[in-house]
C-alpha cells in the first residue's frame, strides 16, 4: 500500500457507502457497498487470510474513492448502478453468483408476483438487477411492501394474514382489481429502476386529478403512496452526490481529450430509434450526469412524421427535444447510428454549441459489438467557413470510455424497445 492510500484511509467515515478501488491509471477495478466503509474499506489492507483472488485485487489497489449515503438500502441501488457503469474486471472475476440476485415480475401473468432468482431467464419476465447481496434486495423490497402492496406468491385466491396486514393488494378480498394491481407493479418497477423523482410527480398530480374528479378513494390511495415514498425518502437520500465527482471519472477525461472538449461532459444523453417496419416508431432520450444514469430526466417520443425512415426520425427528436427549454441543455450526445445519423443532426445541434457523435454498429446489436465511434470534426481551410470532416475511431471494449459509451447506447436501446412494445400491445388491443 502506498503513503498516499494509507492516508487517505485514515479518513474514511462510519457511514454505509460504496467504494472504488482503482489500478495505477486511474480505472476503476472493483465497486462494493458497506455498512460502515471505515470498517470494511481496511479489511481489504489487513493482513487476515483472504483467498487468491482478493489478494490479487489488493496487490493492483493504488487507490480508492467512496460515496457516503445515509442508509444501507441507499448503497444496494448505488452500487447495482456503478457496477453497470463501471462493469470493474474484478467484480467479475470476484462474483459468486449465490450473491447476485435479480427481482423477477411476470407482468404477463393474470396476477403476477415478485420472486427472487440468481438466474435471468428467457421468458419474457421483467427482470430488475442485479443487486449484490441477496438479503439485502430482499429487505429492500420487503420495505417497498408497504407501499406497493404485492404477492410474493403464485396467486391461489384465498385471504392470508398478509391480505389483513394490507401487505397483499386484496384481490381476493375485493379490494383491488387485477388491472389496478399491475398499475402498481409498474410504479413498484420504476421506483426499483430509479425513475423515482418522476414517479413521485406523476403520484402527486393523480392525487390532484381524483380529487378534482371527486374520486375520493382513488386520490386517497395516490396520497398513501406519496406519502410513503416522502417518508422513505427521509431515509434513503437519492440526489446528485450518488454520482462519482467529475473530476476523478477515467471515462469522462478521457472523453475530453478524446472529442477535444473544453472539459469533462457532466450531462450526456443518448438516442435511439425503434420501429416495426415504419409501425409505432418512437425515440428515446436517455441522460447520465457524471457517469450515471439518471433515469428521473429519462424522456421518450412517438415520432409524428417520417415513421419507417430512422434519419428523419431521428431528426425529429431531436428537433423536439431542443425546443424544451426546461431541460437542461446536454454536453454531448451520443447517437446510435453512423455517418449518416451524425451529418443529419449537426445542423440542429451547432446553433446550441452541442457536440455530437455516432456510435457506429455496422449491424451488430449485440451487447458485445464493437464500440466505433463517429466523431465530426470541423476544418476552415479559408479561415472563414467550417466544414464538418468525419473521422472513426474504435475503441478498445475493455476501456473504461468504451464501457461508459456502450453502457448509454444500451440504455437508449432498452429505453426505445420498451416504448415501442408498450405502443405494440396498445395497438393490438384496439
Amino acid at each position: 500500500m502506498n503513503e498516499a492510500l494509507k492516508q487517505k484511509l485514515t479518513k474514511l467515515p462510519s457511514s454505509p457507502g460504496v467504494y472504488f478501488h482503482k489500478n495505477e491509471r486511474g480505472e476503476v477495478i472493483y465497486v462494493g457497498k458497506a455498512s460502515v466503509l471505515k470498517n470494511r474499506v481496511r479489511q481489504y489492507f489487513q493482513k487476515s487470510h483472504k483467498d487468491t483472488k482478493t489478494e490479487a485485487l489488493v496487490r493492483e489497489i493504488a487507490d480508492t474513492d467512496w460515496i457516503q449515503v445515509d442508509t444501507e438500502m441507499d448503497a444496494l441501488f448505488l452500487e447495482s448502478e456503478m457496477i453497470k457503469r463501471y462493469m470493474p474486471k474484478w467484480n467479475i472475476l470476484l462474483r459468486d453468483d449465490k450473491t447476485v440476485s435479480y427481482v423477477r415480475i411476470d407482468m404477463k401473468s393474470e396476477v403476477p408476483y415478485i420472486s427472487f432468482t440468481r438466474i435471468p431467464m428467457d421468458d419474457k419476465a421483467t427482470y430488475i438487477g442485479p443487486f449484490y447481496g441477496k438479503s439485502a434486495v430482499e429487505k429492500a423490497v420487503r420495505i417497498l411492501r408497504r407501499i406497493f402492496p404485492y404477492y410474493n406468491k403464485p396467486y391461489t385466491g384465498r385471504k392470508t394474514l398478509d391480505t389483513d396486514l394490507g401487505l397483499t393488494p386484496g384481490i381476493e378480498v375485493g379490494r383491488t382489481t387485477p388491472q389496478n394491481y399491475k398499475k402498481n407493479l409498474r410504479k413498484l418497477i420504476r421506483y426499483l429502476e430509479g425513475d423515482r423523482d418522476k414517479l413521485m410527480r406523476e403520484i402527486e398530480k393523480t392525487m390532484h386529478n381524483e380529487a378534482t374528479m371527486g374520486n375520493y378513494e382513488a386520490a386517497a390511495e395516490a396520497r398513501d403512496q406519496l406519502f410513503g415514498l416522502k417518508e422513505l425518502r427521509k431515509k434513503i437520500v437519492f440526489s446528485d452526490k450518488e454520482f462519482m465527482d467529475i473530476s476523478s471519472d477515467e471515462a469522462l477525461r478521457q472523453l475530453q481529450r478524446i472529442l477535444k472538449l473544453e472539459k469533462p461532459p457532466r450531462r450526456i444523453e443518448g438516442y435511439d430509434i425503434s420501429h416495426q417496419s415504419g409501425e409505432n416508431t418512437v425515440g428515446s432520450m436517455v441522460v447520465f450526469i457524471n457517469g450515471a444514469a439518471a433515469r428521473s430526466d429519462y424522456r421518450k417520443f412517438r415520432v409524428r412524421a417520417s415513421r419507417n425512415d430512422d434519419i428523419k426520425s431521428m431528426r425529429e427528436v431531436i428537433s423536439r427535444r431542443l425546443k424544451h427549454k426546461e431541460w437542461d441543455l446536454p454536453d454531448l450526445i451520443i447517437l446510435d447510428g453512423g455517418a449518416t445519423q451524425v451529418n443529419a443532426i449537426l445542423p440542429l445541434v451547432e446553433p446550441f454549441g452541442i457536440p455530437v457523435v455516432g456510435r457506429d454498429k455496422s449491424g451488430d446489436h449485440s451487447r458485445n459489438a464493437e464500440v466505433k465511434l463517429v466523431i465530426p470534426e470541423h476544418q476552415s481551410p479559408d479561415g472563414t467557413e467550417s466544414t464538418p470532416n468525419l473521422h472513426y475511431l474504435e475503441l478498445s471494449t475493455s476501456s473504461h470510455v468504451a464501457r461508459l459509451i456502450a453502457r448509454i447506447d444500451d440504455e437508449a436501446h432498452r429505453f426505445a424497445i420498451t416504448y415501442h412494445s408498450l405502443l405494440k400491445r396498445k395497438s393490438m388491443l384496439k
